[in-house]
């Protein structure tokens, strides 16, 4: 397959404040990249990000970048999970995602999940730069195949990494990286017990560590959070599959939110 044929889509938005309602400043979209925005005239603008090719395989490139203005809020998911298919062998699918928070400024970024199928090869990047004072919240979600079809994963590459700046600094940063036979490497205790379904979610907002307690009493043993700083809270859960990730994370993501969530969160 040549590099004319593979997926390319990128996107781009900036909201303001205009009085008590954040506004859409600047968008720009192209490719297979679309951006919907289903509510308009909220206190937070909701955005929704689309990938009209119908999944990513090897050498499909997608990038997404959100700005938050000044006292702007922004919430951001996606339509549909996101699936990774088998890649010929050459460069992994790439997605990048870059979050931009201002003074005062608050995103939600709540995708629906990736699916990973047999073979896949996906290398993703979550950017989030932001000031002290801003507030971001961040969801991360994968499933290691359908559990309800019977898939199962041997065959993986995958390479997450998420980048967290605040005023310029490197305040947190997170790697995972699977290579060959997924399901092997998950049935290890050590790393998910068998789970099928995996979430990360970060919280980076001034006094994010009162929530920890809270957390706590909600989340199930194949759970952990912790605050690294008094400004920053991170959890991990696994679970056996999506419906029973969706059952633990979606009382989380409301609590941590504040808010409810976007519409394509539903069990």
């Amino acid at each position: 397959m040549t590099d004319s044929n593979r997926a390319r889509g990128r996107g781009h938005l900036r909201v303001g404040r205009r009085g008590p309602a954040s506004v859409l400043r600047d968008l720009s979209q192209s490719g297979s990249g679309k951006l919907l925005f289903p509510r308009h005239g909220a206190e937070a603008l909701q955005a929704v990000w689309l990938n009209t090719a119908g999944g990513i395989t090897g050498g499909d490139r997608f990038a997404l970048s959100a700005e938050a203005e000044t006292g702007a809020a922004l919430s951001l998911t996606t339509q549909a999970a996101e699936r990774i298919y088998r890649a010929q062998p050459g460069a992994p699918g790439e997605v990048r995602t870059v979050l931009t928070a201002g003074a005062g400024a608050r995103i939600d970024w709540l995708p629906q999940e990736t699916i990973l199928f047999d073979g896949a090869a996906l290398d993703r990047r979550l950017d989030i730069r932001m000031t002290a004072d801003a507030r971001v919240l961040a969801c991360e979600t994968l499933l290691f195949g359908r559990a309800a079809m019977g898939e199962v994963v041997h065959r993986l590459s995958f390479r997450d990494r998420i980048d967290l700046h605040v005023d310029g600094r490197l305040a947190f940063a997170d790697r995972l990286r699977l290579d060959g036979d997924a399901a092997a490497a998950l049935s290890r205790r050590g790393v998910a017990g068998g789970a099928h379904a995996m979430a990360s979610v970060l919280l980076a907002a001034p006094g994010a560590e009162s929530y920890l307690n809270p957390l706590r009493a909600l989340l199930p043993q194949s759970a952990g959070v912790s605050a690294p700083d008094r400004s920053i809270l991170f959890l991990r859960l696994v679970a056996p599959d999506g419906f029973e990730l969706r059952r633990h994370l979606i009382p989380v993501l409301r609590l941590l939110s504040g808010a409810d969530l976007p519409r394509p969160w539903t069990l």
